[in-house]
């Protein structure tokens, strides 16, 4: 029994990458449902966008399900759930233009590192960190209670504290995990040059 990672796979077609394509489709569903306030449904959606993103990585990894479709596949999901989630909540404003801003300065921060990666002879992308994947989690956890904030009662109120709450870490961990990204990639480079020489 060999006790190294696999090596991902050139696998399409697997249970993981599925889960994955299913919660890319929804992104525009989910988009068009919150702009129609159609909340509900729109909360659901989340909920299955969010279990399908636990369940895949879980099951690419009990089945040895894991590929390169799905490393890329996987986060491209969470960034266009995002994405939509911005749009449609800054369109309805509730929430501020300024995180926003802060959230997709952080996606255009790290834009440059595939291809300093690439130059640099590796092929695939830099690995998901923790504090990235604990970023996204936080966001898809304030986004949907942002959206239940927007209603009125005390259980309103309630998830609009929250939803706050986790907005503000996620944002605080997902510029972290750039950071980390950045070192991690200064590294590669610096590595790069040491064998040049």
């Amino acid at each position: 029994m060999s006790t190294q990672q696999e090596a991902p796979q050139d696998r399409i077609f697997t249970v993981p990458n599925s889960l994955s394509l299913a919660r890319l489709v929804g992104v525009p569903l989910f988009l068009w449902l919150v702009l129609i306030e159609a909340d509900w449904w729109a909360l659901g959606l989340l909920v299955f966008a969010g279990l399908s993103d636990w369940l895949d990585g879980k099951l690419a990894r009990i089945l040895n399900q894991t590929s390169k479709l799905g490393a890329v596949l996987d986060p491209a999901a969470d960034r266009l759930y995002i994405l939509a989630t911005l749009i449609g909540l800054t369109i309805r404003d509730i929430i501020p233009v300024w995180l926003v801003v802060l959230l997709v300065a952080r996606e255009l921060a790290i834009v440059p590192i595939a291809p300093i990666v690439r130059r640099l002879g590796y092929s695939g992308t830099l690995p998901v960190h923790f504090i990235g994947k604990a970023g996204t989690m936080c966001l898809l956890y304030a986004f949907p209670l942002l959206l239940l904030g927007d209603h009125d009662g005390g259980a309103a109120t309630a998830a609009k504290v929250f939803g706050w709450s986790f907005a503000i870490w996620g944002a605080g961990l997902y510029w972290w995990a750039a950071v980390l990204y950045w070192e991690q990639t200064r590294q590669l480079v610096m590595a790069g040059r040491e064998a040049a020489r």
